[in-house]
């Protein structure tokens, strides 16, 4: 059985892009964060489909903190 990443691509303070990395590969196997645009923050989560709730929530959560926006 093969699972399909689900996507989703972000603009974010760049100086945050370390942090939100490192705060994904604590949450183990939730979602993979993916510089795309270092200058610009643009990012991609790689986010495991049966994670999908949690992933979510990490994303509210930082928002609380700092820019987090969907492209």
């Amino acid at each position: 059985m093969t699972l399909q990443m689900l996507y989703k691509e972000y603009r974010v303070d760049k100086t945050r892009i370390g942090f939100i990395r490192f705060i994904f590969e604590a949450y183990e196997g939730v979602a993979v964060a993916t510089t795309l645009d270092a200058p610009t923050g643009h990012i991609r989560l790689a986010i495991a489909p049966d994670l999908a709730d949690e992933a979510f929530q990490i994303i509210a959560d930082l928002k609380k903190d700092f820019d987090f926006h969907a492209l």
